[in-house]
């Protein structure tokens, strides 16, 4: 490493960076001392950005850290641990920590490689966030009613479903989301920050219904809850005697969000006057309209008393298969994008690569992968970038 890589470094964002790994790895001021056998004293004016690291101090310390060099040298932004945020918020037992920690970690990696990118492609994420909805005192079903209908105006929505919800979190209104592997009992988290944003997790084992329905539950913290982060599991009520009420409407705002009153009125009435009859395979055909499961529609239609208050119970006596049943009738699975990373993400990689602004190894570093898997999705990126002939791309279209 030459030395004016580090003589042009920020001190300061290098010793807050080199603080955040200590922290994280868990060692302290005392052992980092040791690894570059130095008082303790040294670390701390090294933290502060008072005093100017040695190539080798830094090499020592970084493996130290279990960190590359790199991530000390590269201009990155300096933002809160997501970590302190989670478990000021949360109380998990140790078990339950260790389960989830590493998906914790693995978000806030990602989202700091997200702000990273921007930066150096210079193309920051627009945000349209609204306001956060004050509903305290407002009674909890018409609260999530409430925001419901006020962000799908917003978002120019309708009432009619939302087939693509991830793509427009994320390119609506600006919402950082990635699909990562948990635990089954974990649905989603969230987090919020000056910087980064609003930033999402979800379960990428649940099914595609499932993680639409978590998507917007977890939508509903952003919107009503930001600076709150909240890690969701699917038996809560297993785990606590009491739901809070952020909670309550976390779980209410999907019914209305993805299902809207109106729209679903209308729905259900045209099926009936058609038919005369609402039947079983109509619920099975308006639940894949609408990409929710069977039980979120037949529950939300009993609701608003369009169906008898237990039929989803006596279908479910009857033996109803599910599965079977969306198979016999053709309904194929829901559309789905499960990728890990958001498209726009994905495409602000490929052009800080295309641009020289970031190195093939980087590029992997930002998809996770190795090189040879970078190269090939390299290619998928720039085949999709370029869909159009390179004429078409530059046509006025207000005047073709």
């Amino acid at each position: 490493m030459a030395n004016n890589i580090l003589d042009k470094i920020d001190l300061r964002k290098l010793g807050a960076l080199l603080q955040q790994a200590r922290k994280k790895s868990g060692l302290t001021q005392a052992d980092a001392a040791k690894v570059i056998d130095a008082a303790r004293t040294t670390i701390v004016a090294i933290e502060k950005g008072e005093r100017r690291l040695k190539p080798n101090e830094l090499i020592k310390l970084a493996r130290a850290y279990g960190r590359a060099v790199s991530d000390f040298v590269r201009s990155s932004p300096i933002t809160e641990p997501f970590e302190v945020q989670f478990r000021a918020a949360y109380q998990r037992n140790t078990k339950e920590e260790a389960l989830i920690s590493s998906s914790i970690q693995r978000l806030e990696e990602l989202c700091h490689n997200y702000l990273e990118l921007e930066n150096v492609v210079d193309a920051p994420l627009p945000q349209n966030y609204p306001q956060e909805y004050d509903v305290t005192d407002m009674p909890l079903e018409a609260a999530a009613e409430s925001i419901a209908i006020a962000e799908r105006q917003r978002l120019g929505l309708g009432d009619g479903p939302i087939p693509l919800l991830r793509d427009i979190l994320e390119q609506s209104v600006g919402l950082r989301i990635f699909y990562l592997e948990m635990p089954p009992k974990y649905s989603g988290f969230y987090s919020y920050g000056e910087e980064l944003g609003g930033c999402v997790a979800i379960n990428s084992n649940h099914p595609e219904e499932r993680r639409r329905w978590s998507l917007a539950h977890e939508y509903l913290h952003f919107l009503a809850h930001r600076c709150k982060p909240v890690i969701d599991y699917t038996d809560y009520e297993k785990k606590h005697q009491r739901k809070p009420r952020s909670e309550h409407l976390g779980d209410a705002f999907p019914n209305y969000f993805l299902m809207p009153t109106s729209g679903l009125m209308k729905r259900f009435n045209d099926m009936y006057q058609t038919h005369g009859k609402f039947t079983p395979t109509n619920l099975f055909t308006l639940a894949h309209y609408y990409g929710v499961s069977i039980e979120a529609l037949g529950y939300r239609l009993e609701d608003i008393k369009l169906i008898p208050s237990g039929t989803l119970d006596r279908l479910r006596d009857r033996g109803l298969k599910v599965r079977q049943v969306q198979k016999e009738l053709g309904l194929e699975e829901i559309d789905q994008r499960a990728d890990i990373f958001p498209i726009h993400y994905q495409h602000l990689a490929i052009e800080a690569l295309e641009q020289g602004l970031i190195t093939e190894g980087r590029f992997a570093d930002f998809l996770g992968v190795d090189r040879l898997e970078a190269r090939r999705i390299a290619e998928i990126l720039r085949e999709h970038s370029s869909g159009m002939e390179e004429e078409s791309a530059y046509l006025d279209l207000r005047q073709a």
